[in-house]
């Protein structure tokens, strides 16, 4: 396993204010992702992917006109390329994603119907592969937000008296029992540490307040199952998520997120300094 200890140790102190931008996932792209090993690059390309998946569905929407979110695994161009290769049925570009072709092939197959939600099909396959990722910290992570995801959704749809089955995705224990239980809590009550949690946010009314709930909760995730990681992937890869969430809420909020950045990196600076300690 790669130990980035000089990579951690070197992260700047930057917090983010009107008119400074913070440290950014795009930083993140270009200053950290080039000193990863191969393989914990690929584990990296998980949470980028996610960009490619909005930047897919747009370009199918909106052809050469779509507006590229520049902070994904492929340029444009390798997009379009991608996009191109899978509807001609060629042989898959090496390195893309097998599920990238997967959801093509269910494109290609059903892009006349009208009944399709694109994006709950391509979040499918890209849970699917993501949740079985080889490192353990990075498939649990997408199976935590794959299970919170569809908690919440399943809730959604039985408020309104919709078929549950046809709005949870992916497959595992906590789809299934969305899927088939009659049960108030689905049978995830005792199952799931967090089902009680998200359902209690599931309830407020006030969106943006239930969001940072969410994120809140999430962020706590990454706290407690990264904890004995200090300069390995996992550290590194929470950190690229939780500037992600700071980034998301900067925007919303710029007092906030200040707060949520400087205390990302003391949280960083602690673990350093407690691990020194060790070595």
């Amino acid at each position: 396993m790669a130990n980035y200890y000089c990579l951690v140790a070197g992260m700047p102190d930057v917090a983010f204010d009107e008119s400074k931008s913070a440290y950014t996932v795009e930083r993140f792209r270009e200053e950290i992702y080039p000193s990863l090993s191969k393989e914990d690059a690929e584990y990296v390309n998980l949470f980028f992917n996610e960009r490619d998946n909005a930047n897919i569905l747009n370009i199918l929407r909106n052809g050469e006109d779509a507006r590229i979110d520049s902070v994904g695994c492929y340029s444009a161009e390798e997009l379009n390329d991608i996009i191109s290769s899978a509807k001609n049925g060629d042989a898959p570009i090496k390195g893309v994603p097998a599920y990238v072709y997967r959801f093509f092939e269910y494109y290609k197959a059903n892009e006349a119907s009208e009944n399709v939600i694109w994006e709950d099909v391509l979040s499918a396959f890209y849970y699917e592969y993501a949740t079985k990722c080889p490192n353990r910290f990075v498939a649990d992570w997408f199976m935590f937000n794959l299970n919170v995801n569809n908690i919440l959704i399943a809730l959604s749809a039985r408020k309104y008296k919709m078929n549950v089955a046809d709005v949870v995705i992916g497959d595992g224990e906590v789809a299934e029992a969305l899927r088939t239980s009659g049960a108030r809590d689905f049978g995830l009550g005792t199952a799931l540490d967090y089902f009680e949690s998200v359902q209690r946010m599931s309830e407020n009314s006030r969106l943006q307040e239930r969001e940072r709930q969410l994120d809140d909760m999430r962020w706590k995730w990454l706290d407690d199952n990264s904890v004995f990681n200090y300069f390995t992937i996992e550290k590194l890869f929470a950190f690229l998520v939780k500037l992600s969430v700071i980034e998301r809420w900067s925007r919303l909020d710029a007092e906030k997120g200040m707060l949520r950045y400087n205390e990302l990196i003391a949280e960083l600076k602690s673990g350093m300094d407690k691990q020194s300690v060790v070595l």
